[in-house]
């Protein structure tokens, strides 16, 4: 396969001066300034690169600055002390700076003859790829054309090859190349226009969109801690509402999370509503710079098919602890197939599973230890999400949401012993006035100290 035919963008330079873009250095990081000075001052060429320089233009503020050079990575080591170089796929120099990393990387090439280095690609697939060439090669090797502007440091203009800045323009994600070729290089490049479209609120160009039924499936072949770091992306970092919808839209949801789309396709509205106000509270929360967690969150997109499993095998017989231990273990098995979710994050989520029957057993015993419990907190606010599938459940939410609001004493005494209720049925608990307490008499003769 030649590099060359599979790309039939043309390049087209068009430098964009100080005077006519928005970018200001005061919006890049200290970091990339002085990797971008230092290699400009031993010789190289490096520039700014992709979603930074896309963000910047417009008028974001960007967390990660990558940079691209002429450097090799080992010409990048010795000139920075602070350098480690890592991949085997992609050879990069990370430059830290406490708590920053600055991504440097060389200009892919788009021929073996034209550089050093070595590609390997299996069945169209690129597994292998370092080999070195120009800035112009290397943009035609980006995915987006909106990632393919360079921002350059040495006179602040901001090179663009492919029409990069029409597209910022007209709010469009074109990829570079033949779409088909491009996803089956990389698949991920598929979820890629899913995210950034919900991302930067940009549409997805009909003809980098028209693959996406048939090549969906490559996405099969792709490593699960891959995908993994791409569903963090798309969900944790304030957009994943959009992102959510977004893979729906494109019809690439089956293929990163099969249970979900196979729940939801049974046309549980309740289920959609946990899942939609899960993700947008998840939003809210990254805006108001609180934490979140992957474990809550992939909880909350599996909870359909764990919960139907679970309800099935009770249904026939089995105890119910084990049928909702069986159904987490059952589908949290099949998504790690799929995508790479860390065990300390699977053991949050089973736990925040198998909680919520407990929520339904109002007993005195069975309340405080639940209260205490180290998830009830995850747990109990997963109950208010799932408000939507029932009366009852939403009831049993206001239950718990009062009864943690009382004195001790007074919980305990409202509680039953040994019955349970069901759902919907548990007595609201009210707060009794306290009583007074009597002051005790002295006996006679043993007042004062001794």
């Amino acid at each position: 396969m030649n590099p060359k035919a599979r790309n039939d963008a043309k390049l087209a330079l068009r430098i964009i001066s100080r005077e006519q873009h928005t970018i200001s250095r005061k919006n890049i990081s200290k970091g990339a300034l002085r990797v971008l000075y230092r290699l400009n001052e031993a010789g190289y060429n490096a520039y700014l690169v992709g979603g930074a320089v896309r963000d910047l233009l417009l008028g974001g503020h960007p967390k990660d600055f990558d940079v691209a050079t002429s450097a090799t990575p080992d010409e990048v080591k010795k000139l920075f002390r602070n350098c480690r170089l890592i991949g085997r796929r992609f050879r990069l120099a990370h430059v830290v700076y406490g708590n920053e990393i600055i991504e440097v990387a060389t200009f892919r090439g788009t021929s073996e003859e034209e550089g050093e280095g070595d590609r390997h690609i299996v069945d169209g697939r690129i597994v292998r790829d370092n080999v070195w060439g120009t800035i112009e090669e290397d943009a035609l090797r980006r995915d987006f054309r909106v990632n393919a502007m360079y921002y350059d440091i040495s006179d602040f203009s901001v090179r663009d090859y492919v029409g990069g800045m029409q597209d910022l323009h007209d709010r469009v994600l074109r990829l570079i190349g033949d779409p088909a070729t491009r996803y089956r290089e990389d698949p991920v490049r598929m979820l890629r226009a899913a995210r950034l479209a919900a991302k930067l609120d940009f549409r997805i160009d009909e003809a980098a969109a028209a693959p996406f039924a048939e090549l969906g499936p490559l996405l099969a072949g792709v490593a699960p801690a891959r995908l993994f770091d791409e569903s963090l992306k798309m969900f944790l970092t304030g957009h994943g509402l959009k992102s959510f919808r977004m893979l729906e839209q494109c019809g690439l949801l089956k293929f990163m999370f099969p249970a979900t789309a196979r729940a939801l396709k049974r046309g549980d509205q309740a289920l959609r509503s946990l899942i939609e106000e899960g993700l947008g509270n998840t939003d809210m929360r990254v805006a108001e710079g609180k934490s979140v967690t992957p474990a809550f969150l992939f909880a909350v997109l599996l909870w359909g098919e764990v919960r139907d499993l679970a309800h099935t095998w009770t249904t026939h017989g089995k105890d119910a602890n084990e049928a909702w231990a069986r159904a987490a273990m059952h589908v949290v098995a099949e998504q790690c197939q799929r995508v790479a979710i860390p065990r300390r994050f699977t053991i949050t989520m089973e736990e925040i599973w198998s909680l919520q029957p407990r929520f339904e057993q109002i007993q005195r015993k069975k309340v405080f230890r639940l209260l205490v419990h180290p998830r009830f907190r995850a747990a109990f606010d997963f109950l208010l999400l799932r408000a939507a599938e029932s009366p009852a459940i939403g009831e049993l939410g206001q239950w718990w949401a009062h009864a943690q609001q009382l004195p001790h004493e007074t919980l305990a005494a409202a509680l039953p012993l040994h019955h349970a209720s069901p759902a919907g049925d548990a007595e609201p608990v009210r707060a009794s006035a306290p009583r007074k307490r009597k002051r005790r008499r002295k006996p006679a003769g043993k007042s004062g100290t001794s």
